[in-house]
């Protein structure tokens, strides 16, 4: 079956606001501040938690692995608490996944997103049910950008690793994709969008009203 398995974070929804929020509540747990901006460190927010935290130790001059470490599942409770306050559906992007979903392809999910925070979040927004396998990073032994993550999700939706490809949004995406030898179609419009060109991808995605066209293209 044909195949097109989606990331998460920065290609189907903007989530950036809502984990900056959970990465700042952490730093004021520890009497820091609000370390992060909403609009200039979108591009950190869909790195994951441990990147947030990073960045904001780092500009409090309190770098530390072990306090990284020790924040990690604090950053993730609060996000839980208030996981789709500010999050958004990218325009055009559940229509272009149903429009494959009728014309026979199998959809699916491959995030570096624990899956219980997945399907959170996917419930919040009234999405949950829309996709044949939903995998988080904690889903298998090896997320992206290994490739058993994306061949374990395709897998999981039926589907053929000769004929399908990975959206995404970020040099992660892209190494996946190499690494399962898959097409990777990179959108434009997440907060890494003005790098995606330079991966030299199968395709940019501009628009989700265009991914039809473009998933015809490549896999058939």
């Amino acid at each position: 079956m044909r195949t097109v398995v989606f990331d998460l974070d920065g290609t189907l929804v903007d989530t950036s606001g809502d984990l900056i929020a959970a990465g700042n509540a952490c730093f004021r747990d520890m009497g820091l501040g609000d370390l992060l901006d909403p609009a200039r460190d979108q591009k950190t927010a869909v790195r994951g938690a441990r990147a947030m935290l990073r960045l904001g130790l780092e500009r409090a001059g309190q770098l530390d692995d072990a306090v990284v470490d020790a924040q990690f599942q604090p950053l993730l409770d609060h996000y839980a608490r208030a996981i789709s306050t500010h999050t958004t559906l990218y325009p055009g992007a559940m229509a272009a996944v149903d429009a494959l979903t009728a014309d026979g392809y199998r959809v699916a999910i491959c995030t570096n997103k624990p899956l219980g925070l997945t399907q959170q979040l996917l419930t919040a927004l009234g999405i949950d049910g829309r996709f044949h396998a939903v995998l988080g990073a904690d889903s298998t032994p090896t997320p992206k950008p290994h490739a058993g993550h994306l061949i374990a999700t395709v897998q999981a939706a039926g589907g053929d690793m000769a004929r399908c490809l990975l959206v995404g949004d970020t040099e992660t995406d892209a190494k996946t994709a190499a690494a399962a030898g898959v097409p990777a179609v990179l959108v434009t419009f997440g907060p890494a969008g003005a790098d995606m060109a330079a991966l030299r991808p199968a395709a940019l995605l501009d628009h989700f009203d265009d991914l039809p066209a473009v998933v015809r293209n490549l896999i058939g």
